[in-house]
């Protein structure tokens, strides 16, 4: 099974419209909340596209050089449901998602993903956004992926599976936690910090990009925030 069928799956089982992540961006003004099962979609449609598209296959290096955002675990999820392994190094990989004005040398295929909080395009070459609107909201991979497929740089599915959980744990993330987090996801601290051990400890996560210190006290009192993970 794959990062994504592992840490996701409970999630949806348990509720598919509680929030699973609530990005802020102090610097633009901008709040978006995204259930579980809307982040699930855009998921899906990312690994139908990444598969059915471009031909990555397990083990397939895409890189995710992108700062924490909505956009970005959809795609980070999509990636990994396909059996693919995150990294930041564009060097070799199949597919690069990068931010507008972001580049990736020695990427088969370059995506530029907008990070608008609305979800809208941004009119790039190749538009993250506007190409996998037409695919599937639901993914079925063809086979059963081993646990021992690289999953982050080179650590594996299982590796990374019980990296998240054993930090979960050490941070004191349930079911009932409320995350507030200035992380950003760096390979691979970042995400298994800020992101992964989220999703294997069940709770809900408050990612603030572009942190206005001042804003932060107000953002815990109205998201109702138990933990907080700064960055």
């Amino acid at each position: 099974m794959t990062v994504t069928e592992v840490l996701l799956t409970p999630l949806l089982a348990a509720g598919p419209g509680r929030p699973l992540i609530t990005h802020y961006d102090d610097a633009a003004g901008t709040r978006v909340e995204l259930s579980r099962a809307t982040i699930a979609n855009w998921a899906a449609k990312t690994a139908n596209w990444l598969r059915d598209e471009h031909d990555v296959e397990p083990g397939d290096p895409v890189a995710v050089l992108l700062p924490a955002h909505w956009q970005t675990a959809g795609i980070l999820l999509g990636t990994w449901w396909c059996g693919a392994a995150v990294t930041d190094d564009p060097t070799g990989a199949k597919v690069a998602f990068v931010p507008p004005g972001g580049d990736a040398p020695g990427a088969d295929l370059v995506a530029t993903v907008s990070l608008h909080p609305m979800g809208m395009g941004c009119g790039a070459p190749v538009d993250y956004v506007d190409e996998v609107r037409v695919f599937g909201d639901e993914f079925m991979p063809w086979s059963p992926v081993p646990g021992s497929t690289p999953a982050l740089g080179k650590s594996t599915v299982d590796e990374v599976v019980a990296e998240a959980r054993q930090r979960a744990e050490t941070l004191g993330i349930t079911a009932s936690s409320r995350v507030l987090s200035t992380v950003e996801w760096t390979h691979p601290d970042g995400l298994l910090n800020g992101f992964l051990a989220v999703l294997a400890g069940g709770g809900s996560l408050v990612q603030v990009s572009n942190p206005n210190p001042d804003q932060l006290p107000t953002r815990r009192a109205t998201e109702q925030t138990t933990i907080d993970l700064a960055g």
